[in-house]
């Protein structure tokens, strides 16, 4: 047509020029001058520039100021959250069909505003590709659209702060934002400085796509402390955490105490074993070396473990590769400083340094290092420096490889390099990570679960799995709010009080002593202190063992030495041990169901169900123990993927005083049916039922040391567990301190947290909960007992 500027498909192809766009930006350079380049706070569905504001410049890598951010403060926190907890009701109380859609639309407009958001991620310093945004968008639609079908009787958390850190990705961020949003929470970000601009213009896009007002709220600040305050306001219901260690740790404590849980991602200061076996294609493992160790950002710290028969080989490709590397920037003149202690250090050691050129004497610079011959104990292993450097070990067999790829108290991830297949699934299942690439290399898919073990997190992120962390069961009530209170961390639990024993009491009329369970038998506790047991009307029923700190440590290393193989036996084997104990339990009531009645002042009626209850929910784990085991994620892409759940390990549990068997069983059965050995604190108002239990344990075929139980002071025992590094996970039913102290130390050494405040005056038979067969509290005692490995096997 005359006149006529719209191009043909073939002029478009020749310039290969972008098609017209709706929105008023086009590039960041264009959305950043909308801005004036003064990035305000996104609040109430559009920026807000309050005034009187602290600012901060971001630079990209060349020092040039990209834009400056506002530095958020307590009314801006105030509006924010109160932004979130008034459109909650709205949000969560749409179909699962309209909360859907603004995640569809959103993936649209990322993909019409894809060069926008690739432009502001470089500007920031915070590389993310929009395909990789798009996919998590799609796929977190599905999951709004399906929640209410394949997750029933499941209700959203409410009011959701996601944290970063200066260092973290843009992806782990949404990656939490995206699931959060799509169970029906609302959602309030603190981004750390990088991805503070994209996360804005994401938010900017969400609400253009159809986002309710209100839903989702970025606020900026200086540092990680801006979530602690986010946390301080009574709305918040649940707070989740990407980043470092150092910041973790920091939140953690700033929120003990709140009522308000908290979870951590740390896959940043990971060390991630990259194991070559003699079987493996060495030049393909090798180009997996090239391309992701030695990159400018890497999420996670990289070892190197070779197999001795092949060392010389991959070492000499190694060597020939690195020749024409170019020095790689750091981040600071602070991470240089880092590099260059831990290289020296290993050269003290004995070391061998591989690198294309001497590094220069001064600035962020620094050559590609292989640090050759390096031992397990070398800091730079343990502890890995901020910088491309790779320290490389050697193996003889595939068992030892197994040991060092262990060794590390980290575990994000792992890859794996061998042509043999059996090898490559038995050292899957061996090594202690929640990710694992056999012949590949950071793999990832919004499908895949990310769980990390150790200290590398104790949440799972992405799949179906990632969503949990976002709800709870409906019949379960929130963690409540309160303050912090003035507690003595070092001395918590040093002064645990005992029942007193009434004035003239004789010694020798005590009915019985008991004893702890530990290893598979019967013993007294270390100290040899004992505590009087009381009846409701003061009367001494026995003595029971006052465990400590000693107890629990012989506990755990029972438990060390069962679990492993405990773990390795068929969930069919496992489900048989679990069925005769549900027998014996069956066999032995009346001594059980007298014990309940004597401590707790229960009628006989009300005994005799707790026991019927408790024999049901045992025959209930038996059942579980072979389902629900895995799954087989569907990919975009060639390959096979797994999702294996896997046991965490040796568990603390310190138990209610709501019930004294009940919850000893349905806990117990949890974690042994999924593999795992568990160190138990019995009721210490009431002890006498689950100490009774110990004989019903001594006759059955479970292994010594899978369960143990001790008793004593609950702050005294809650204290040894909390700060034993073997433990994974603590479940705990106690006092708002006991939740507050174990939310303040256990992030070093980082603890799965199971938290339940239990009021002061809480009497026996009180706990209706537990006695419900609600599908959901069951579903959730079980994900409480495992953790996630996905695995992933490419193909041609």
């Amino acid at each position: 047509m005359a006149g006529s500027t719209t191009k043909t498909v073939f002029e478009i192809f020749q310039t290969m020029d972008y098609g017209p766009s709706n929105s008023t930006f086009s590039t960041a350079q264009s959305w950043l001058e909308q801005q004036d380049g003064s990035l305000g706070l996104f609040v109430e569905g559009k920026f807000a520039h309050p005034a009187g504001r602290q600012t901060r410049s971001l630079t990209d890598s060349m020092g040039r100021t990209v834009c400056s951010l506002m530095c958020a403060v307590e009314e801006d926190v105030s509006g924010s959250v109160s932004s979130a907890a008034n459109s909650l009701k709205g949000w969560s109380e749409l179909s699962c069909h309209q909360r859907a859609q603004p995640l569809l639309r959103m993936a649209s407009a990322l993909q019409r505003h894809s060069q926008c958001v690739s432009e502001l991620c470089e500007l920031s310093q915070s590389p993310c590709s929009p395909a990789a945004l798009v996919r998590l968008a799609q796929y977190y639609a599905g999951w709004a659209q399906l929640r209410d079908t394949l997750i029933p009787d499941w209700t959203a958390r409410g009011v959701v702060a996601v944290v970063g850190s200066d260092d973290c990705s843009l992806y782990s961020l949404w990656l939490k934002i995206l699931p959060a949003l799509a169970v029906g929470n609302t959602v309030v970000v603190v981004p750390g400085m990088p991805t503070a601009p994209p996360s804005l213009l994401l938010a900017q896009v969400f609400g253009e796509a159809g986002l309710p007002v209100g839903v989702l709220n970025v606020i900026t600040g200086s540092d990680v402390s801006l979530g602690a305050k986010v946390a301080q306001n009574p709305n918040m219901a649940y707070m989740t955490f990407t980043g470092n260690k150092q910041d973790a740790e920091a939140l953690c404590r700033q929120t003990a105490g709140l009522g308000v849980p908290v979870s951590l991602s740390l896959s940043l200061d990971s060390m991630c074993p990259f194991i070559i076996f003699e079987s493996a294609d060495i030049d393909s493992a090798v180009d997996g070396v090239m391309e992701t160790v030695f990159k400018k950002r890497r999420e996670c710290q990289w070892a190197l473990y070779v197999q001795e028969s092949v060392l010389k080989s991959v070492v000499a490709r190694l060597k020939l590769r690195l020749a024409g590397m170019k020095s790689i920037p750091l981040q600071s003149e602070a991470h240089r400083a880092l590099v260059d202690t831990a290289v020296q250090e290993a050269e003290r050691q004995g070391a061998t340094i591989i690198q294309p050129c001497p590094p220069p004497p001064s600035g962020t610079l620094y050559p590609p290092t292989l640090l050759c011959g390096v031992a397990p104990s070398c800091q730079a292993v343990v502890c890995p420096a901020p910088g491309p450097v790779l320290p490389l070990l050697s193996f003889r067999g595939p068992g030892e490889g197994v040991t060092l790829g262990n060794h590390s108290s980290h575990g994000q991830a792992a890859s794996i390099w061998t042509e043999d297949l059996t090898l490559a699934l038995e050292t899957t299942k061996s090594l202690s990570v929640g990710s694992v690439w056999v012949n590949s290399l950071s793999v990832s898919d919004p499908s895949l679960s990310l769980s990390g073990r150790k200290n590398s997190g104790n949440c799972t992120d992405g799949g179906r799995e990632g969503l949990y962390q976002f709800l709870r069961p409906s019949c379960s009530s929130p963690l409540p709010r309160s303050s912090p209170c003035a507690l003595d961390y070092a001395g918590f639990g040093a002064a645990a009080a005992k029942a007193s024993v009434p004035e003239g009491f004789d010694p020798a009329s005590i009915p019985r002593s008991y004893s702890h369970f530990v290893a598979g038998r019967s013993c007294k506790a270390d100290s040899g202190c004992s505590r009087a047991v009381l009846s409701p009307e003061g009367a001494v029923l026995a003595h029971c063992p006052d465990g400590g700190r000693k107890d629990v440590r012989n506990a755990v290393e029972a438990a060390i030495k069962a679990q492993p193989s405990w773990m390795k036996k068929s969930p069919s084997a496992r489900a048989q041990s679990l069925y005769s104990l549900a027998g014996l339990l069956g066999q032995k009531r009346q001594p059980l169901v007298t014990s309940i009645q004597t401590q707790t002042g229960l009628s006989l009626e009300d005994a005799n169900q707790e026991v019927d209850l408790s024999i049901s929910r045992l025959y209930e784990w038996a059942a579980r123990c072979d389902k629900d085991m895995c799954g087989v994620p569907l990919l975009p892409q060639s390959g096979s993927a797994l999702s294996i759940s896997e046991p965490v390990g040796v568990l603390g549990v310190v138990l209610p005083d709501s019930k004294s068997l009940l919850p000893l069983v349905s806990l117990l059965g949890a974690a042994v049916a999924m593999g795992n050995a568990v160190v138990m604190v019995p009721s210490e108002k009431y002890p006498l039922p689950a100490l009774e239990f110990i004989q019903i344990l001594q006759s059955s075929d479970l292994p010594g040391g899978v369960v143990s139980i001790i008793s004593g002071g609950r702050d005294q025992l809650t204290q040894a567990l909390a700060n034993h590094s073997v433990i994974q996970a603590v479940w705990y039913w106690g006092s708002k301190e006991g939740c507050q102290f174990l939310q303040h130390t256990c992030s070093s050494p980082l603890k799965r947290l199971w938290l339940h405040c239990e009021g002061d005056g809480q009497k026996a038979g009180e706990g209706g909960l537990w006695s419900l067969p609600h599908p959901s509290l069951m579903e959730e005692m079980w994900r409480q007992a495992v953790v996630w490995k996905s695995v992933w096997i490419p193909t041609a």
